[in-house]
């Protein structure tokens, strides 16, 4: 059989750093790590090809030569899958979907052929038995159980165009111990974390390591502490033999919650290992807020002395933040914005709030009769999918006011030299001049130094970063790349709004 495996393209969100790839000369932040390992469990002898829209377009020769497309997906790439289906139905070309947004909407897919959904460890072999048996296919394979990590794979890394990536992705664990009511990770995967064994990440390093990836490696678990003694007592200990082995060829970064800052021995372990930044679910400094939407983990502490404390350690925090929470007051927007500024965390992803489908906080509301339409999946882009509690122009307008004042060029600023002043000394082996880091800098000096708003806030922050942490000069100026994408998307929303 020849299977061509589809990954619609991304619209322009916090995260996609669409603005900034040109920078570094790359096409995406990270590869469909859930094709290529669907792909991994096909049969040898299969014929596979990977079209990522986000690299390039999908070509006609290939849809001419596969028998099925796969398609995976998500909520934020709704646009792009109905293109996808417009064109294999053109060509003629059956489909086998499957991942988050098919999970939750397959009814919404007639022209869909066939859907593989849950996780492909366990629903994916009897679709195959059936498909090699010429007997009867069926149009739904689904599972209500969770795979056991050993069973997942190596993914295809082979099948990536490595050098359109900014980063590679890695997965070693799946399920989050904690139950915060707006996410959808404890009915996609479950409160139990399932961990991947040590050798067969191990593995999975080796894999890129001898496709010559060097550089970014995302752990994409939701959790990466979910299971603490794991991680401490035989997946880091593991990495760090390997990483030192093979000469630090990989950073990695990771998302964990906030308890990450009671465990300095972890932390530093972390840093060791070569993980040199970590994103936070922070939601929100209202007591009220994280109380009502039960993330446990974050009440009843100094969340921004723990944010200091992991960035004092070596560590780069950033962060997600929420407003629109029912317990929310006017007063929350300002604490935001001090929260975020004291803190020194640059990347801080501020989100209206949303319900996805199947979560508690979306159950409560269909109950309370305030749901209007199924969430975005764009964490950024204005939108609300149920009736808030407080007006909604005062919501938009707060909203606002927090962008305006953490990414204007001067706060922005401001806010990498706050970050670069507490980070404590960080791994030397994972700082490494490459020359994107220099294509970045040369083209940042035009883009951002002379031909942008804030161009004297720029050069500023540039001396000051040769004077005072001159060491730091690489992440100085990946954070400004990253700072000139941000207001571009927000510009952009803000706009369309």
């Amino acid at each position: 059989m020849n299977i061509l495996l589809i990954h619609p393209e991304y619209r322009n969100t916090f995260f996609g750093f669409q603005h900034s790839l040109h920078f570094v000369s790359k096409k995406a932040v990270q590869p469909p790590l859930g094709l290529i390992t669907v792909s991994a469990l096909f049969p040898p002898g299969w014929n596979k090809k990977l079209a990522d829209l986000n690299v390039s377009p999908i070509r006609s020769e290939d849809l001419l030569w596969a028998d099925y497309a796969f398609i995976s997906a998500m909520y934020v790439q709704k646009e792009s899958v109905e293109k996808v289906l417009a064109m294999c139905q053109a060509y003629g070309v059956k489909t086998v979907a499957g991942g988050p947004l098919f999970t939750h909407e397959y009814r919404d897919y007639p022209q869909i052929d066939h859907f593989v959904l849950n996780e492909s460890e366990i629903t994916f072999a009897p679709f195959l038995q059936d498909m090699e048996s010429g007997g009867n296919v069926q149009r739904v394979y689904e599972t209500s159980q969770f795979a056991e990590m050993s069973e997942s794979p190596v993914p295809d890394f082979h099948l990536l165009k490595n050098k359109a990536y900014a980063s590679m992705s890695i997965q070693l664990s799946r399920g989050c111990p904690f139950s915060c009511d707006f996410c959808e990770i404890p009915t996609l995967l479950g409160h139990k974390v399932r961990i991947k064994k040590a050798d067969q990440i191990i593995k999975e390093l080796d894999a890129l390591y001898i496709l010559n990836w060097r550089g970014s490696i995302s752990i994409v678990d939701d959790n990466f502490i979910g299971n603490k003694a794991e991680i401490k007592n035989q997946i880091l200990p593991s990495i760090l033999t390997w990483m030192r082995e093979h000469n630090y060829p990989f950073i990695f970064n990771i998302q964990t919650s906030v308890n990450l800052a009671d465990d300095k021995e972890l932390v530093n372990m972390m840093i060791d290992a070569g993980i040199y930044s970590t994103f936070l679910g922070i939601e929100t400094p209202s007591e009220t807020s994280l109380m009502e939407c039960h993330k446990v983990q974050n009440s009843n502490r100094d969340m921004l002395q723990n944010v200091i404390d992991i960035q004092k350690a070596g560590m780069f925090v950033s962060g997600g933040f929420i407003v629109g929470f029912d317990g929310d007051t006017r007063e929350v927007f300002q604490q935001q914005i001090d929260f975020i500024q004291q803190s020194g965390i640059i990347w801080a992803m501020v989100s209206l709030l949303n319900a996805p489908k199947n979560t508690r906080l979306w159950e409560q509301l269909a109950d309370e009769n305030r749901l209007i339409a199924v969430a975005t999946g764009n964490n950024t882009d204005y939108t609300m999918n149920f009736i808030p509690k407080m007006r909604s122009e005062d919501l938009i307008q707060g909203y606002n006011s927090i962008i305006r004042n953490i990414y204007s060029a001067k706060p922005y600023y401001q806010r990498i030299r706050k970050c670069l002043i507490q980070l404590g000394p960080i791994n030397k082996e994972v700082l490494r001049i490459d020359r994107y880091y220099v294509q970045a800098f040369l083209k940042s000096i035009l883009i951002i130094g002379i031909l942008s708003k804030g161009r004297g806030e720029y050069w500023k922050f540039l001396f000051w970063t040769l004077i005072h942490r001159p060491g730091l000069f690489l992440y100085a100026i990946m954070y400004a790349v990253c700072g000139y994408h941000f207001r571009k998307v927000y510009d952009c929303m803000d706009n369309h709004h």
